[in-house]
């Protein structure tokens, strides 16, 4: 059997092992070390053995990731306030210095995958500031203990065994398993099911090591981004210029139109030049509704960007900053002021929308897709413009708050 092969033939044994884990979960430490028994047993019978079977032996709850799992409050931040900080000039200028240097690897990897370099330079900016923020939280402990945490357990419990593989197929020693505290690894930062079906040893050494290896950072990141949709060519985001009247609920990710239909209703480059207007289609983007920042988004980034990352705010952040290291300019703040809803505010809209039947998911002060899609269907109603994007104005108007 292929290395390939061998590789997908362990995901699927891992995907039904992990599945037939109990489906209690639980908010502290009791109960967990039942939950760790049952990851011992499934992680045998996948195959781990040894050393990296003995890496669960010293797991313990660690309430420390639960407190930093509650508080990731940094993407309730509006896309200006958030892309300000982490879309510098400096980094900019540090990307395309660090492509210069590695041409000939980007070069090759976009020749085999068909990602640009600067899409990969930007996500290696702002996971991981180029490889100089890795974390040392202890990987193995931090997948456990957010997989019996009853948040988002179906996230993490198909990471364990893949980690554990990690380390028992030698890519990575078991003091190497260390990492950011939600179980991320590497310098582009890859969950451990990622690392171990799409890790690429761009090298050719015999390992995949996203910790040391820009060679395999680059080549990994671009095979995962081709798996989840890239399409070699083609675009990823593209700023515009809006008018003051457009069909506001077009404005939509899930809708898209050719740029010659969004030419026709009057959208112009950024800088006011014509559009170009053929039949590429497109989804407008206004993080920050009508008066906010606008945006061709394309294809490649409500796939592959999307799934890299469900936040629309760093998805956004992440293409844009990916434009701007390709030779952009810097973004503009729209054509007018934008007034942002506090965290309380946001926090106040999704409780008052759950309670009206929409599926907000959990009100944690950041605007997501199922918040967006409520705020447009209560501004049809209201009769206001279906932008998506709820201000203060708005949520008092709604809510009576």
């Amino acid at each position: 059997m292929t290395l390939r092969g061998s590789a997908f033939a362990f995901a699927v044994f891992c995907a039904a092992s992990t599945s037939a884990l109990a489906a209690s979960c639980g908010n502290s430490a009791e109960g967990f070390d039942g939950f760790l028994a049952q990851v011992k047993k499934q992680a045998a019978a996948a195959g781990i053995s040894g050393v990296a079977l003995a890496q669960l032996d010293s797991v313990q709850y660690d309430a420390g990731i639960i407190k930093r799992d509650r508080a990731q409050n940094v993407f309730a931040q509006s896309f200006l306030q958030f892309s300000s900080r982490m879309a510098t000039e400096a980094r900019v200028i540090k990307a395309r210095a660090l492509i210069a240097k590695n041409q000939a690897t980007f070069d090759a990897v976009q020749q085999q995958y068909g990602v640009p370099a600067p899409v990969i330079a930007a996500f290696w900016a702002l996971e991981t500031d180029f490889g100089s923020v890795l974390g040392n939280s202890p990987t193995i402990q931090s997948l456990v203990t957010l997989a019996w945490d009853c948040r988002r357990p179906e996230k993490f419990r198909p990471q364990i065994i893949p980690a554990l593989h990690l380390i028992q197929k030698g890519w990575l020693t078991p003091e190497q398993m260390r990492g950011a505290w939600a179980g991320e690894i590497g310098q582009t930062q890859f969950m451990a099911y990622d690392y171990d079906t799409s890790g690429v040893d761009f090298e050719g050494n015999g390992k995949v090591n996203l910790r040391d290896s820009v060679p395999d950072v680059v080549a990994s990141t671009a095979n995962l981004l081709k798996k989840s949709g890239w399409a070699a060519g083609q675009p990823w985001l593209q700023e515009v210029k809006v008018t003051k009247d457009l069909p506001w609920d077009q404005a939509d990710l899930a809708i898209n139109h050719s740029r010659k239909e969004w030419a026709a209703w009057g959208i112009t480059g950024v800088d006011g030049g014509s559009l170009k207007a053929d039949a590429m289609p497109a989804a407008l983007l206004l993080p920050m509704g009508k008066d906010g920042p606008a945006f061709l988004a394309y294809h490649n980034f409500t796939t592959a960007y999307l799934k890299w990352n469900e936040s629309l705010i760093y998805s956004t952040t992440a293409a844009y900053l990916a434009t701007r290291i390709a030779g952009a300019a810097p973004v503009s703040s729209g054509r007018a002021a934008v007034n942002v809803p506090s965290y309380a505010q946001v926090v106040a809209l999704q409780n008052f929308l759950s309670a009206k039947g929409y599926d907000v998911g959990k009100a944690d002060g950041k605007i997501g897709s199922g918040t967006r899609s409520a705020v447009k269907k209560e501004q049809m109603k209201l009769g206001w413009p279906a932008d998506s994007y709820p201000t203060p104005e708005f949520i008092a108007k709604l809510t009576g708050l």
